[in-house]
């Protein structure tokens, strides 16, 4: 049994307190494999979950919710404990998610910042995959994302109380074999995955690239093709991967901009945490995940140019005026010809891509 093959099909968005006491209570009654503990709380009092899943040599480290604008990341984590554990027969030799559990040990962090989730829910619970026109409009008026320096995946290990929770949990313990982010594009024209630099375009992610790929176009969703020339640390590896970003890329990139307060605000990424835990030489694999919730349909142009993107990041600013008045962006859609993946495709790529990430960092 595969991750992606899990039940999806009771999927919706939920809050990190709504289901908390369901990840507890499915933890508790499989104490051989699962464990729960509260690892902290946020800045402003909100629990943090953590769930260890299995008991194999390897450990990866699953962490969601960093940016809380980008919702279908913990919603996947979600998924995977709860039906993880009550897949049928989970625990029989050769059934559910045994032989996972036996070669894996995986730490979850299913929400990074329950406090951003709480202030972007009146989009979030509102989110219709099959109404694009009402959803942007929702998006735009109620979207919200910290800024640069508060940003919790340029925080490790101590920015901020929720990092430190993070650290402690994911990262005290053996040396990481794979440490997957899960994120989402608010906009895009398709499916991104970035991949630890050491690995991008070498032989050893060719697979982890050729599933991803494939479980992009069965999703219905084309690879992303955006060449960003190395802009905030980004490598450029084709269309549909990128290289995983690195804070002294990004504090580099402030200090070009004049702004050296901000600069001096960003730590390590998650990615970079994980790292920092190999034993000298060693390379674990460290992946990001980036769907988006709204697709503009891609405009013919130069490789590495995503034209349709760009002109609409143009027009951002005046949309989410028309957002803040009541306007239906129906034009807005239909000249982009903007689509919303539904939830359960975007879960099961999600989820497809860790199976993926799973089996590379196996080899």
């Amino acid at each position: 049994m595969t991750l992606a093959s899990l039940d999806l099909s009771d999927l919706r968005f939920r809050t990190s307190d709504e289901v908390f006491a369901s990840l507890r209570s499915a933890c508790e009654q499989s104490p051989d494999v699962a464990a729960f503990e509260t690892i902290g709380e946020s800045e402003e009092g909100r629990p943090l979950a953590g769930v260890t899943l299995g008991y194999g040599p390897r450990l990866a480290t699953l962490v969601a919710g960093a940016h809380a604008d980008e919702p279908v990341g913990p919603e996947t984590l979600r998924t995977l404990v709860l039906e993880g554990l009550a897949a049928r027969d989970w625990g029989a030799e050769g059934g559910g998610l045994h032989d996972l559990f036996e070669r894996w040990t995986l730490r979850i962090v299913p929400h990074l910042n329950p406090d951003g989730e709480a202030r972007n829910r009146p989009w979030i619970e509102r989110f219709d995959a099959s109404d694009p026109a009402a959803s942007l409009g929702r998006f735009l008026r109620g979207r919200r994302r910290e800024p640069p320096g508060r940003d919790l995946e340029f925080g490790f290990p101590d920015l901020r109380p929720e990092n430190r929770a993070a650290t402690d949990f994911l990262f005290a313990g053996p040396p990481v074999s794979l440490h997957a982010s899960l994120h989402g594009m608010a906009v895009s024209e398709g499916a991104l995955l970035l991949v630890e630099r050491r690995w991008l375009g070498t032989d050893r992610d060719a697979a982890l690239r050729a599933a991803f790929a494939d479980a992009a176009r069965e999703a219905g969703l084309p690879l992303y093709d955006h060449d960003r020339a190395d802009d905030k640390g980004f490598r450029y590896g084709g269309p549909g991967f990128w290289s995983t970003p690195v804070g002294a890329a990004m504090r580099q990139h402030f200090l070009n901009a004049g702004d050296p307060e901000t600069a001096d605000q960003f730590r390590r990424s998650s990615m970079e945490q994980a790292l920092a835990t190999a034993p000298a030489g060693a390379s674990p694999l460290c992946v990001v995940t980036e769907l988006p919730l709204f697709r503009v349909a891609h405009r013919p142009g130069l490789p590495g140019v995503p034209e349709a993107l760009l002109a609409f990041r143009q027009e951002t600013p005046a949309l989410i005026e028309r957002a803040a008045e009541g306007d239906v962006l129906g034009d807005v859609v239909e000249r982009y010809g903007i689509t919303c993946p539904d939830l359960p495709t975007q879960v099961r790529l999600h989820l497809r891509s860790l199976d993926a990430a799973l089996a590379a960092a196996s080899g």
